[in-house]
């Protein structure tokens, strides 16, 4: 019986001992120039496995393993931090200084529930954003097309999708959709031209629908843009290029490095760009944009970020041409059939957010948003198919205002000794389009002939849960669940001002396992189910159905980092779309898509030889083909076969930078039956700066070897003014050709 008692005196004796030693710490870890909060900082400890991430606040909670005395906190792009386990307090704070970017220094274990984290910070750090389309081509295996003068949205692609300007994927920037729904141009067309590049803070981007708190169009994967909240110092470029190209930029911190130190910003910023353009008619392209925000803490718990931003934008363009009349010397590479082409567009945004740190490890998340939207555009995709004498030019329209609220409860912290983080959400978002047009016109001015015109109203509410358990320091599962209503209303002005209206609702669930392997090898495995909206014109005639397609996707990846210079990560991945019903808003039509299957495998490396030198290199593969057709009538037009960038790029301690950089897309088929091939082509671009503390001198060449290739590329039938049957073929805008930009930047 003594025996006993004092075996169970010793165990609570041990028990309590390692309880001491396995207490919880929290703390925070910030940026020491803008006391910004840095996101996905890494803590390891010494003599031990244990590691663990800040969140999108820089805040973290750990269970300080037993037996260890030393903590590293280590960031990319960041000087790393040794402490003492002893200095880990309540309420640590620990501020990392900024370097340049040494692959040595990322983790593994950084790409915790995002294996693409390492690879965007890295990318966003070392590749600076020159205009407007880079934004979307920062993220790995993603291709974009212009193909309406520059002021239109690109055309997108990735993972074997032609997204057209954004039917399958999510994009927002600073919380806002991007994407406007049942749009007069086509279902969730995404113009990113109100960011303002230099304002561009983070890039963050996942693939495959399996993410709770991302909703509609979500299903090849998401792209979330996030703005500065605070400036490290004012400036001022001037950019001058060939083609009559000039370009201003102007960003001014208002509150000065005292207010930093106090937790508070604000700024403004403009951009100016015109360009004439490479064309024989001039595109006359120009863009004005607006920005401010304010950044600061307002209570000890609450922190209020607010913006406010206004575009404009309008453009000449050329469109698309037919290879006949190139290769018959009709017109010239850079012509154009119908030159009246061209439109304008604007977006006036607000945006409120707060965060609210509560007790016990959870934090409050609020934001309302508002946008007005116009947009016209003229084009003219077939000439004099079916209108002999005036043509086919088209006019769609639109004056549109969106209204939005996003709220979610997140926690973090433990349920015994596993690490566990919890999230609920819901989202509002109801769009109220006014005259969506569609029209016959010549010269922009003269109507022929009304098709489509009406209001639009889109209601989508959705609520969401998403669980993240730690199983072991090995093991990691998480998953969600997301509910969706929509509901939606025509009213046609064409027929009687006769109403119409649809809803629906999906459930989409997902499961994520996550699992370190070692120091060196990080695996995932991610499925999930998600959905891409119809137009409210395409469900209500069709008497609500098919209003939520749904699209089912798997991952199997892992992130490698076999050498201390070397990151790999790589994936294979399987897409199922169900049936769609896709209204074409160039022809006011509606089209079954039918049902479609996609697989494939997606490749990034990095690489750093020296402390000087970056090799980056992605290469994806897609095999996709609709599914309720014969064999051999089944390709998926424009989808994209094999893609690949990479580039070089040279940082020196004198200020010198240089890179080079390419892109590559494969040959694909522009038809059903692959009897149409849209050509691949291969674009290299260049650039060098010389940077010091006052100022910045840059040299930008684009399609350096002056390739002559088909930026966008479409299997159209069209009838010329002097022809007498219509020709099906391949019609192309063409792209870039050899274009030199010069770039004078000053600080203050």
């Amino acid at each position: 019986m003594r025996r006993n008692l004092l075996f169970f005196t010793l165990l609570l004796c041990f028990s309590a001992s390692v309880q001491a030693q396995e207490r919880t710490a929290k703390g925070r870890v910030i940026d020491a120039s803008t006391q910004q909060p840095i996101e996905a900082a890494n803590l390891r400890f010494r003599s031990s496995t244990q590691q663990v991430n800040t969140d999108v606040h820089g805040r973290f909670t750990v269970k300080i393993p037993a037996g260890t005395d030393s903590v590293y906190i280590s960031a990319i792009g960041y000087t790393t931090q040794a402490f003492a386990v002893a200095q880990l307090q309540a309420d640590f704070k620990v501020a990392l200084a900024a370097v340049s970017v040494q692959l040595k220094e990322v983790s593994v274990a950084q790409a915790a529930n995002n294996p693409f984290k390492p690879i965007s910070q890295m990318d966003i750090k070392l590749r600076a954003v020159n205009n407007s389309q880079e934004v979307l081509r920062m993220v790995p295996g993603l291709f974009i097309g212009q193909h309406a003068g520059g002021g239109k949205a690109e055309q997108i692609f990735l993972r074997g999708f032609d997204i057209d300007h954004g039917t399958d994927i999510n994009i927002t920037a600073d919380g806002m959709p991007v994407n406007m729904v049942s749009h007069a141009h086509g279902q969730g067309y995404a113009d990113l031209h109100f960011l303002i590049p230099e304002l561009i803070q983070q890039v963050d981007f996942k693939k495959g629908p399996y993410y709770a708190d991302k909703g509609n169009l979500n299903t090849a994967g998401f792209v979330d843009f996030k703005t500065k909240d605070v400036l490290t110092n004012s400036m001022v470029k001037l950019e001058a290029g060939a083609f009559n190209t000039w370009r201003g930029v102007g960003m001014f911190d208002l509150l000065g490095e005292k207010a930093k130190a106090n937790e508070q910003s604000a700024f403004i910023a403009s951009e100016y760009m015109y360009s004439k353009g490479y064309f024989d008619h001039p595109q006359d392209f120009n863009r004005l944009n607006l920005f401010g925000k304010y950044h600061g803490r307002i209570s000890p718990q609450t922190t209020l970020t607010a913006s406010a931003s206004t575009f404009t934008s309008s453009w000449d363009a050329s469109g698309q041409i037919p290879d006949r009349a190139v290769k018959d010397g009709s017109i010239s590479w850079f012509g154009a059939i119908d030159p009246n082409e061209g439109g304008k567009t604007s977006r006036t945004n607000a945006n409120v957010q707060t965060v609210t740190t509560l007790n016990h490890d959870a934090y409050l998340k609020n934001q309302v948003f508002y946008s007005h939207y116009k947009f016209t555009l003229f084009s003219n995709f077939t000439f004099f198919l079916n209108d002999e004498v005036n043509g086919d030019q088209i006019k769609q329209h639109e004056d549109r205002n969106l209204f939005g609220y996003n709220g979610s409860y997140v926690k973090n912290g433990y349920w015994g000794n596993k690490k566990l983080s919890s999230e609920v959400g819901i989202n509002v978002r109801y769009d109220k389009t006014n005259n969506s047009e569609l029209s016959h016109t010549k010269d922009r001015s003269t109507l022929i002939d009304p098709i489509k015109l009406g209001d639009i109203n889109e209601l989508n509410l959705a609520a969401y849960w998403m669980e993240s358990i730690e199983l072991s320091q090995r093991f990691t599962l998480s998953g969600g669940l997301r509910f969706d209503h929509f509901e939606m209303g025509y009213k046609d002005k064409l027929e009687n001002n006769t109403k119409s209206t649809a809803g629906g609702n999906t459930v989409s669930p997902k499961l994520n396992l996550q699992y370190k392997a070692s120091e060196f090898a990080y695996l995932y495995l991610n499925s999930g189910k998600g959905f891409h909206s119809n137009d409210t014109r395409v469900v209500v005639k069709q008497d609500g159905r098919q209003v939520l397609p749904a699209g089912y996707g798997s991952d199997l990846g892992t992130i490698l980092k076999p050498t201390k210079n070397l990151l790999i990560n790589a994936a294979l991945w399987y897409l199922w779309l169900d049936q769609e019903f896709v209204y074409v808003g160039d022809e006011g039509v509606v089209e079954p898509s039918g049902k479609s299957r996609r697989m494939g495998f997606d490749v990034s490396v990095r690489y750093q030889p020296t402390n000087w030198l970056y090799l980056d290199a992605d290469a994806n593969y897609a095999h996709g083909r609709a599914v309720e057709e014969a064999k051999g009538e089944n390709y998926l037009p424009l989808s994209p076969r094999f893609t690949s960038t990479g580039g070089i790029t040279y940082r020196s301690k004198m200020g010198i930078n240089a890179f080079m950089r390419y892109r590559y897309m494969g040959d694909r088929p522009a038809n059903e039956d692959n009897s149409v091939i849209a050509k691949g082509y291969f674009v290299a671009d260049a650039g060098v700066t010389y940077s010091k503390r006052k100022f910045e001198i840059g040299l930008n060449v684009q399609n350096v070897f002056d390739t002559k290739w088909k930026e966008t590329q479409f299997d159209t039938e069209s009838r010329l003014a002097n022809e007498v049957a219509p020709v099906s073929e391949i019609h192309f805008t063409p792209g870039t050709p050899f274009f030199l930009k010069a770039s004078l930047s000053y600080f203050f």
